[in-house]
């Protein structure tokens, strides 16, 4: 295509759209960004804390679109992209992106690929604690964003923290109790689309084996790995990052 590819960039739960703000400047020359805050964060604050209402908002952001646009999501907004694709398909889109996340959080019989060493019974202590003692939970959830202690260029664990509190608590509680309903295995195979699934080789949050599935299970998916990040590779290894997304969206058809 003539012109910049449309490019909606999707953020993680308890972030904003202005995580991608370095991302975005590193795109310019290939990609016209829109990060808008999800349902329930920042500007979004007042529309309802539910991966629908998050998927809503991406059918919005694709209808505005000038051309089919790609989108790329991060953790939580992986969730929304695909909800999105759930109800309304890949027809309107370019490509997907998808950054360190599993189609489905739990445990089950037939399924390992959840949060990372995370059992049903540590799920539910992880989430009573969630509910019990917000402020408390926010410096884990901060640190597992990072594979070492010393966090991103630019973005230390103490200022994701910060940010993490500026959200609305009953809100970030709603959408995480939310996320653990998610299960959108059966969506993947149907994504038709050119599909880069990137993972951080030291993530926290997912194991490799999510990324590993997701890239088998969609038919266009290919899976590229940021060795030095953990779950923010788009923040941890920018360049590298921008660099992939370059290539991917120029390979992408006109």
């Amino acid at each position: 295509m003539s012109g910049r590819r449309p490019l909606i960039l999707l953020h993680g739960w308890t972030m904003c759209g202005a995580i991608f703000d370095d991302l975005a400047a590193r795109l310019g020359d290939v990609a016209q960004c829109h990060a808008p805050d999800l349902p329930g964060h920042g500007a979004a604050a007042d529309r309802p804390a539910t991966l629908d209402a998050c998927a809503a908002l991406v059918a919005e952001q694709v209808a505005a679109a000038r051309a089919p646009p790609v989108l790329l999501g991060w953790s939580m907004g992986a969730a929304a992209a695909w909800r999105y694709i759930a109800r309304e398909g890949c027809g309107a889109l370019a490509g997907l992106v998808t950054v360190d996340m599993s189609p489905r959080l739990r445990p089950a019989a037939d399924w390992c690929h959840g949060l990372k060493r995370q059992s049903a019974e540590d799920i539910m202590r992880a989430t009573a604690r969630i509910r019990q003692d917000w402020p408390a939970a926010t410096g884990s959830i901060a640190a597992n964003m990072f594979a070492t202690p010393a966090g991103a260029p630019g973005l230390a664990p103490q200022q994701a923290r910060r940010l993490i509190l500026s959200q609305d608590a009953a809100a970030m509680q709603a959408l995480w109790e939310d996320l653990l309903t998610l299960d959108e295995r059966a969506t993947i195979a149907g994504i038709d689309r050119p599909y880069l699934v990137c993972s951080g080789a030291q993530s926290r949050v997912y194991p490799a084996s999510a990324a590993t599935w997701l890239a088998q299970a969609a038919p266009q998916a290919r899976h590229q790995v940021f060795a030095r990040s953990g779950h923010s590779p788009h923040l941890e290894e920018p360049a590298a990052m921008s660099d992939a997304l370059c290539r991917f969206i120029r390979a992408l058809p006109a």
